[in-house]
């Protein structure tokens, strides 16, 4: 579905969706939850997004001692599951796990969002940033990110990899802030990129870690820098791209839990302590570690601040990027 059909189909019928009533529980956190909490998460059973989701959702079972339900809902680039969640009743039994992707890239890629991110949400807690990394063929002449600039200097030919918005908008924040060129070349999947990352036609490619780490380990990939702001246990040894160079470098998805705008602060703030504690744990850094992730624990006041700065952040790159809303 391109994106003019899917701000049809939310605007048409995704919002028209009954999302759980539960007009019966109490409004205060003291007895919250009373019920079922439902978690929407924008994308399908057994994808990556999932499988990071069902872990904290699991947790949340555990420390609530209340039932968490998954309600996958896939489809608009994840604003199926946004526009759900964003006309849902405030009362925290219908929460979304979103990757900042959506809630600060969408006002980008759609002119007529039934939804603001910005407006009809709260966030609630931070619990992971997924780890995307810069990567060649495992023979190249480049051995770190310098050597690879320092290339991208004297060509205007060069080419590079994408498979999503994120991977996109990392490479042209890594060209803008090393000011080189390179031309932009989309797969649909990273295996589909591979031929073309070892024989040499891409010149690089920002890919996501959760399937990266596999191809690097392997040998079949090399890896240059990963975009996050800290080093990751997934690529040892791998430099962040501050430490290459780019001081103040940072561009990778962040996961964080909201609810719908109007929910009662003391229930957001609850279920957001549950949150921090479940992602400060070892088990959860071991488990992050084992899909490309790092945890990312801050609380609502620090997420607000986080998405604001993607938001100005992503503006400048997708216009370089010559992304035209539709």
């Amino acid at each position: 579905m391109d994106r003019r059909g899917v701000i049809k189909g939310l605007g048409a019928g995704a919002l028209s969706l009954t999302v759980p009533v539960k007009g019966a529980f109490a409004q205060g956190a003291a007895d919250y939850p009373k019920g079922p909490m439902h978690i929407y998460i924008g994308f399908p059973a057994g994808s990556g997004a999932d499988i990071l989701g069902r872990y904290f959702t699991n947790k949340l079972q555990e420390v609530s001692g209340k039932p968490v339900i998954v309600e996958n809902r896939p489809g608009a680039t994840s604003n199926i599951a946004l526009g759900l969640v964003a006309k849902a009743k405030p009362d925290g039994y219908s929460i979304l796990f979103s990757a900042n992707s959506n809630m600060a890239g969408s006002r980008y890629l759609f002119k007529d969002l039934p939804f603001d991110t910005v407006k009809d949400f709260t966030a609630s807690a931070t619990f992971a940033q997924i780890v995307f990394v810069v990567v060649v063929a495992p023979d190249s002449k480049f051995k770190t990110l310098g050597d690879l600039t320092a290339f991208l200097k004297t060509t205007d030919r060069a080419k590079y990899g994408y498979t999503n918005q994120t991977a996109l908008l990392s490479a042209e924040l890594y060209k803008s802030m090393a000011g080189v060129k390179a031309e932009p070349v989309s797969y649909r999947t990273a295996p589909d990129a591979m031929p073309d990352v070892t024989n040499g036609t891409l010149d690089f490619m920002v890919m996501d870690g959760t399937y990266a780490a596999g191809q690097i380990r392997a040998g079949r990939l090399k890896a240059l820098a990963v975009t996050t702001a800290q080093q990751s246990v997934s690529f040892p040894g791998v430099p962040t791209m501050q430490e290459a160079g780019l001081a103040g470098f940072e561009f990778a998805p962040w996961w964080c839990a909201y609810f719908p705008k109007g929910t009662p602060q003391d229930i957001v703030d609850k279920f957001g302590g549950w949150l921090t504690q479940i992602a400060k744990t070892e088990e959860t850094a071991k488990f992050l570690a084992s899909v490309g992730a790092i945890p990312l624990a801050e609380n609502a006041k620090q997420a607000d601040a986080r998405l604001l700065s993607d938001i100005e952040k992503w503006a400048p790159i997708v216009k370089a990027a010559n992304i035209q809303p539709q």
